[in-house]
């Protein structure tokens, strides 16, 4: 498909990536720019997340077959993870962004975020977990290249914290809808961009 060629009226735009690349942060900016969101506010901020996590419960019932809601979510903004674009019915059309972000800072954050939670951490080195990470998201987006109701925009955490203004202009020209920038721009806070690779 070719870029913009679905209504924004009609399409849902979907917020991927890995748990930990910035979806969170995008779903704000985009409310913050005047995008509708869809989220249930059931998962409070917290330590990990400070600014809110701007989720959906339901999303996470795709894989059992729990897709009535998604007729609610046209012409608006959902969180989903990467692991759960495949159960999105192809019923509907979507306009997905998906965040990238440094694989080795996804994994310290992760990692970071299961010791704030007390959970335990995967009993296996970082550099397999690296490698399932890198592997799943290749796997993820050659998918999505093959979707015929999919369109899909890779949005850069790392640059939206050291460049935000080209990554928001290249959101607006995705979604093909005016957006608030300055609003998206003040979502930026650099404080939060705590497991920075250093050079």
């Amino acid at each position: 498909m070719g870029l913009n060629s679905f209504s924004s009226s009609e399409a849902i735009s979907v917020v991927s990536g890995l748990p930990r690349s910035g979806t969170s942060m995008m779903m704000k900016m985009l409310d913050a720019g005047g995008i509708p969101v869809l989220t249930d506010s059931k998962r409070s901020p917290d330590a990990s997340n400070p600014q809110g996590y701007y989720e959906l419960e339901r999303v996470k019932r795709l894989r059992y077959g729990d897709q009535e809601w998604l007729e609610a979510a046209r012409g608006k903004a959902v969180k989903v993870i990467s692991a759960l674009l495949e159960y999105l019915p192809p019923v509907y059309q979507y306009k997905v962004l998906f965040m990238q972000r440094n694989i080795v800072e996804v994994l310290h954050s992760h990692k970071e975020m299961l010791a704030r939670l007390h959970q335990e951490i995967e009993p296996i080195s970082d550099e397999q977990l690296i490698r399932l990470f890198q592997s799943h998201v290749v796997t993820v987006e050659a998918w999505i290249s093959w979707q015929p109701t999919m369109e899909i925009c890779h949005i850069s955490y790392n640059d939206l914290m050291s460049d935000p203004w080209i990554q928001l202009k290249k959101v607006q020209q995705f979604l093909g809808v005016p957006l608030n920038l300055q609003n998206m721009l003040r979502i930026v806070d650099v404080k939060l961009y705590r497991q920075r690779l250093t050079s």
